[in-house]
């Protein structure tokens, strides 16, 4: 089989063409092309399939991972550079693109020894340069989405917060005059009331200080790998439970005001209040979602043998 026709499906992410010709041709795995192996396309084009697909195979052999290319580029400079813009646009957010890139560069960093990590090409960078200059563009705009998306999330967690206090201190129904202590404060809705106005304080506020804590980071390239996605997920969950208590705290108000004249008036309060906390779940949590799974889901890559690295 042409090897250039296997570069070609690999760096197109053809999965079937690649595992056929491997099962039938496995010596193709380490045919060099051009001063690349298979392994070399699917790292540059960011083929994870096709990356685990060979991982367990080359680990037999350890020839292919160790050419260097026509500018002496190896495999850690490949992961270097900025993933193709198919690849790269199929993640949302620049935030999380950086962080898909990150992920890149450290699997195939635990592929290679000590002397491919500081090794330089014909230009004269490392890997790690190489990885600084070609992802400056889109670690500013990582830092902007970051900072975008925790200004309009602060906004509202100090909303519910100012109001949730508030109400803290407003009782609904008011307090016995001579003594400060509220009128319903037997009833069973006063003490949800008083449960889910806490929680969506206490819930707000370590919404507002995980978001603070995104808008005053460093916004170095390891950050975006784990801590600031963390925070954001974080400051995201904070916020949906604030918005749910919050809403909670209303219907429990509302139904102590008037459920002794309406007692069905619970139902309907209740069935309305969902529609805002309805609204932001479908709104946000695919964001919340893919932020969640990128950073603490099994990843893309599949877990591989260990294996002792020859000197290249």
């Amino acid at each position: 089989m042409d090897g250039g026709v296997l570069q070609q499906a690999t760096a197109d992410g053809v999965i079937e063409i690649v595992e056929i010709s491997l099962k039938f041709f496995p010596d193709l795995l380490w045919h060099i092309y051009n001063n690349r192996s298979i392994l070399h396309y699917a790292i540059e084009n960011r083929r994870e399939k096709l990356f685990n697909l060979m991982i367990d195979l080359m680990a037999q052999n350890t020839f292919a991972a160790s050419k260097l290319d026509e500018v002496c580029n190896n495999i850690l400079h490949l992961a270097a550079k900025l993933a193709p813009s198919p690849q790269l646009n199929a993640v949302s957010g620049s935030a999380l693109q950086m962080q898909r890139e990150l992920q890149w560069f450290k699997e195939v960093e635990k592929m290679v020894n000590t002397g491919f990590k500081l090794g330089r090409n014909s230009l004269g960078r490392t890997p790690r340069e190489l990885f600084t200059e070609s992802h400056k563009d889109l670690l500013e705009k990582g830092e902007k989405w970051m900072k975008d998306t925790s200004n309009s999330c602060m906004v509202v967690s100090t909303l519910i917060a100012t109001v949730v206090f508030a109400a803290a201190f407003t009782v609904p129904g008011g307090n016995i005059n001579d003594k400060g202590i509220p009128i319903f404060l037997k009833k069973n809705s006063f003490l949800v009331f008083a449960v889910s106005d806490a929680l969506a304080l206490f819930s707000s506020t370590a919404s507002l200080l995980m978001f603070l804590s995104i808008l005053t980071s460093r916004y170095a390239e390891e950050d975006f790998l784990v801590s600031l996605p963390r925070k954001l997920v974080l400051g995201l969950a904070s916020l949906f439970v604030a918005i749910a208590t919050m809403m909670i705290a209303f219907g429990a108000a509302f139904s102590i005001v008037i459920g002794e004249r309406y007692d069905w008036v619970y139902i309907p309060v209740m069935v309305l209040a969902c529609i805002p906390v309805s609204l932001f779940a479908i709104l946000q949590l695919p964001l919340f979602w893919k932020i969640a799974i990128s950073t603490y889901g099994p990843g893309i890559f599949r877990q591989r043998r260990k294996v002792k690295h020859k000197s290249a």
